[in-house]
């Protein structure tokens, strides 16, 4: 990791450069090692940051079933896009300027791992047809994946799986908001939305 120079400013400004410097040597890495896989193969959720050309940062929550995030390699994390809201903010702004952030959290055993790098956008991956439902497949080459302190991790407990995250030969229920006046005659073209009454 190359630390820019406010990065370092601040860092000499709180005398952190020290540490600073011990995580970079010691715990960021350009690969995805074995304890960092299984601990983002397990998770059921993440975080994804995104910027476009103009520098207008977005940040979005990404969930499925435990696993949805693939470990392809040590070099190559996958995962799938499903339907959503149709803006494309996120997919959009890895189409056009392919650095992303990622951030997985464990809130029932605090812990988290980061990952940066690079993303590709594709409607004819080969993993396209293993997640049900997906309409979009995303690959992030790894460059950076490192541990985060977890004590500031607020301990959560999950209520439920989300009903709307797709499974085979299971259709998912309509969101409320798809129904709704101001958005429903607007939907795609095959939206199944449009057939279901208010």
């Amino acid at each position: 990791m190359e630390y820019t120079a406010p990065q370092r400013a601040l860092q000499d400004t709180f005398d952190t450069r020290r540490i600073a410097d011990r995580i970079n040597e010691l715990l960021v890495h350009d690969f995805v090692d074995p304890g960092s896989a299984a601990f983002i193969e397990s998770r059921d959720m993440m975080f994804v940051s995104t910027v476009d050309a103009g520098g207008q940062p977005t940040c979005s929550y990404k969930g499925g079933d435990p696993g949805f995030v693939r470990v392809v390699d040590d070099h190559t994390l996958a995962f799938p896009a499903y339907d959503g809201n149709g803006m494309f903010l996120t997919l959009g702004n890895m189409a056009e300027t392919a650095r992303v952030g990622l951030l997985f959290i464990d809130f029932e055993h605090p812990s988290r791992v980061r990952v940066n790098g690079v993303a590709t956008v594709s409607t004819d991956d080969p993993l396209l047809s293993t997640w049900p439902k997906a309409i979009l497949v995303v690959r992030i080459a790894v460059t950076e994946v490192f541990p985060n302190c977890p004590r500031y991790i607020h301990r959560l407990q999950k209520v439920e799986h989300s009903p709307f995250v797709p499974q085979a030969e299971v259709e998912p229920p309509v969101p409320d908001w798809k129904r709704a006046e101001w958005s429903n005659e607007y939907l795609p073209a095959g939206d199944p939305a449009r057939e279901v009454p208010l």
